[in-house]
């Protein structure tokens, strides 16, 4: 969930240099003007200038304390300097005092009025961030022998959920996990996201057969269909809704079965010393996505192997590989995750974390599409699960819709 993103949280020295700039800039105005007027002396005239420093004050930090010193320093330089005339003076200092006086009232309501919109921001943020976080909920560091990890970003700006899904849940028929990608992206497609992992959680504990699971997903997403035709926008008919999906499911031996319906199948990562084997784990051909055809009769499950003790797979949506950088190109997503991988032994994590890093790079951190990435990998025992990444917080970057 992440655009080019140079964020004051990734630099903590940058932002503090900013915050104590932004304290100190109305009194480096007034030092300026002070000392234009002492080595150029303009009769007062310059001295008008002063008038702008509460509004600068407010402008730069919106603190009360800041625009009432601020005004105090405007208005104790206005004193009689021995270059002015004092007829002159007199009247230019009584003309900007009384400016000083009228910006520094404006100033005050300004900053209150500021800082009580930043709360309210605040608090409106928490929400959203709390209620964003229930719907795309943190993994836990482990289920059963798995160690899953994954990242989301979104293509809309602030938002920590969008168009694509990920959940990973342990059952009394193994480890189950689902991606999806919801026709289009960011906060549109949020509704459709609820559906499919509020039926997914639900289905995945009750169904004994994968098919089972995906049979249930489809009515879910048939009832959200017949819900949206009714509180839909005109401009996003029903019938034009569908959603990608794969769907895993990691038995207590390392068994993987899969179902796909138009999802890019996942990367096997393979465990060793050595640099491991990264490829595809399957290449069968993968049913339509939900939505647009009904599921046939018999849902071909595919075998995808057996992982052992540090092997694992990489799941992402397409909006990874269809990520293009400054010049067009595509983003190198099985290149990038060979050299996240590195020698091996990398926890997840860390893998999901690098190759998000270098997809920002790679799009500038302009992104046109929601990215899901998640991996699981089939923990040794004993082994260190490493840090599970979240979602970003708000605002995760900056960056156009």
């Amino acid at each position: 969930m992440i655009r080019a993103r140079a964020s004051a949280g990734a630099h903590p020295g940058a932002a503090r240099a900013r915050q104590v700039f932004l304290l100190v800039l109305p009194g480096l105005w007034v030092v300026g003007v002070v000392v234009w007027e002492v080595c150029r002396p303009t009769s007062g005239q310059l001295l008008q200038l002063l008038a702008a420093t509460p509004a600068i004050a407010c402008a730069g930090t919106g603190r009360r304390q800041c625009v009432l010193l601020g005004g105090g320093c405007a208005l104790l330089v206005l004193l009689p300097f021995g270059a002015v005339e004092p007829a002159v003076g007199l009247g230019a200092r009584a003309t900007t005092c009384g400016a000083v006086l009228v910006v520094i009232c404006a100033s005050w309501l300004t900053a209150g009025r500021r800082r009580r919109l930043l709360r309210e921001l605040a608090r409106t943020r928490e929400v959203a961030t709390a209620t964003q976080r229930v719907l795309l909920r943190p993994l836990p560091p482990r289920i059963d022998a798995m160690v899953p990890a994954a990242a989301h970003l979104s293509a809309s700006e602030g938002a920590v959920v969008g168009g694509d899904l990920y959940e990973v849940v342990g059952t009394p028929h193994g480890v189950r996990a689902v991606i999806g990608d919801v026709r289009g992206h960011g906060l549109a497609a949020v509704g459709t996201v609820a559906a499919m992992l509020g039926s997914f959680r639900e289905v995945a504990h009750d169904e004994p057969e994968l098919s089972g699971v995906l049979r249930r997903l489809e009515r879910a997403h048939q009832r959200h269909l017949r819900e949206w035709a009714h509180t839909g926008p005109a401009a996003a008919p029903a019938a034009e809704e569908f959603v990608t999906l794969l769907l895993l499911e990691v038995s207590a031996d390392g068994a993987v079965t899969a179902l796909n319906c138009g999802h890019p199948w996942p990367y096997r990562i393979g465990s060793g010393a050595a640099a491991p084997a990264v490829g595809p784990a399957a290449v069968a051909e993968p049913l339509p996505p939900l939505g647009l055809f009904p599921l046939p009769d018999e849902l071909p499950e595919v075998r995808c192997g057996r992982l052992a003790p540090g092997e694992g797979l990489f799941l992402h949506t397409d909006g990874a590989t269809d990520t293009r950088g400054p010049a067009g190109e595509f983003f190198p997503l099985t290149r990038e995750l060979r050299r996240a991988v590195g020698e091996g032994g990398r926890p997840p994590a860390g893998v999901v974390e690098d190759v998000r890093e270098a997809l920002l790079r790679h799009s500038g951190g302009r992104l046109t599409d929601d990215v899901a990435l998640l991996m699981l990998c089939h923990g040794r025992s004993g082994a260190p699960a490493g840090p599970v990444p979240q979602p970003p917080h708000l605002p995760p970057a900056s960056h156009p819709v």
